[in-house]
């Protein structure tokens, strides 16, 4: 299973993976969190923030994504990815990829602003420090329509969150190929 786990910056996405990896862990099930901000950090760093550039970056995370989905982990990409188009490609793509969007209103993420990225987004034109590509404030977000999944960081708390999402995986997964002990009598 892939989970597509797609937001606004500051939404929750990492959080909640982190969170629902650690739930599932407890219950020996094996899952592993893409992180987009990670690889485009190590892996893509010739990926800038066009619209092109950010279809390539999902892609080679659901390739990636679907390489671990393969060998029976839960995988869960954690990236804004603002383009429903991309992200219905990996739909199709791959077998069982699940679109999740985490919400969150626009006020609220401008209060969590860890990273300055809204602070930023806000400057006035011509500023040296503005950004221009913030997905849902100067660049594209096309809310997901009709998500697999969809929590409101701003309604619901964290463990609210994890817990739906952690129901939606058991629903739709055979526990058994999950497992840590599939692996673990391997010598």
């Amino acid at each position: 299973m892939i989970l597509l786990f797609c937001g606004l910056s500051g939404a929750g996405k990492s959080t909640l993976a982190e969170k629902v990896k650690h739930k599932l862990a407890a219950e020996e099930i094996f899952i592993e969190i893409i992180d987009a901000d990670e690889y485009r950090q190590w892996l893509f760093k010739d990926l800038g923030y066009s619209m092109e550039d950010r279809f390539e970056n999902i892609r080679r995370l659901g390739f990636l994504a679907n390489k671990f989905s393969s060998h029976h982990i839960i995988t869960v990409i954690c990236a804004i990815n603002p383009y429903d188009a991309i992200r219905r490609e990996l739909v199709r793509t791959y077998k069982n990829v699940k679109i999740v969007h985490i919400d969150c209103e626009i006020e609220e993420l401008v209060k969590r602003d860890t990273k300055g990225l809204y602070k930023k987004a806000f400057l006035p034109a011509g500023h040296p420090e503005k950004l221009n590509n913030l997905s849902g404030i100067n660049d594209p977000f096309e809310t997901p329509e009709n998500p697999d999944v969809y929590i409101n960081t701003n309604k619901m708390s964290i463990r609210e969150s994890t817990n739906e999402i952690c129901s939606f995986i058991g629903k739709h997964i055979v526990k058994q190929q999950y497992l840590y002990t599939t692996f673990a009598h391997v010598s």
